[in-house]
């Protein structure tokens, strides 16, 4: 399939280099790193490595992912998301492409929880908010996932179908409870889970940036789970 690979990325410059170096040879036609206003080398060290960057001055992780898709080429058939931060394996992203490659899925989210972990690669009150938000998932929509990791692929027509909106912390979680709603096949894939490099996460590794992410799940969760999309 015509695969492409979206990198949002915001100061990352100590695993930009080594995210893209281990991308797999002749898997994606279109790799695009989008630099959310980066304050150090991100967008330079992702461009010496040939590969497309966007600039996308609104912050948030999902007003980077729509850069990202505003800028795929037509004949895209899948689309894969990866964090910046080398937490991802990206030498998985085939096992992610090839259940919808093989008809068998539209959606498949990678699994932190039935892969394997680093110690340390995920915090307590990252498994704890996980587990909460999978449970309310199942209990207004009756589909239970393992994980809201960021490692993932859609088919592209069936993204398009989604009609993806959130700018920041409920994309991830936006895309999962649509994709039941809109009654996409979806499966899950073990996929490894590492420390991060450079530092901890501008997210889970701030007391303001998990209150803002967990309150912000929290809503998405009840804003679209009674279907209101």
């Amino acid at each position: 399939m015509k695969a492409a690979l979206i990198i949002p990325a915001l100061n990352e410059e100590d695993s930009i280099s080594h995210v893209l170096g281990e991308i797999p040879a002749g898997v994606f036609d279109q790799v695009l790193v989008v630099d959310n206003g980066s304050r150090d080398k991100t967008a330079a060290l992702a461009a010496a490595h040939g590969v497309l960057v966007l600039h996308e001055p609104r912050r948030g992780y999902g007003s980077a992912c729509l850069r990202g898709i505003a800028h795929l080429i037509p004949t895209t058939e899948v689309v894969v998301f990866l964090d910046a931060d080398g937490s991802d394996r990206p030498a998985e992203a085939p096992r992610l492409i090839e259940p919808i490659a093989s008809g068998l899925a539209d959606f498949v989210v990678g699994s932190r929880e039935l892969g394997r972990r680093e110690t340390g690669a995920l915090a307590s009150h990252q498994r704890w908010g996980n587990r909460l938000a999978i449970w309310l998932i199942q209990a207004f929509n009756g589909f239970r996932y393992t994980d809201l990791g960021p490692f993932r692929a859609i088919r592209y027509s069936s993204l398009q179908q989604l009609g993806m909106a959130d700018r920041n912390y409920g994309w991830t979680i936006e895309m999962q409870i649509k994709a039941v709603q809109r009654g996409l096949r979806i499966l899950e894939m073990p996929v490894t889970s590492r420390r991060r490099l450079g530092g901890a996460s501008k997210v889970s590794g701030t007391l303001k940036g998990s209150v803002a992410a967990g309150f912000k799940i929290l809503w998405t969760i009840a804003r679209l789970g009674f279907g209101a999309a």
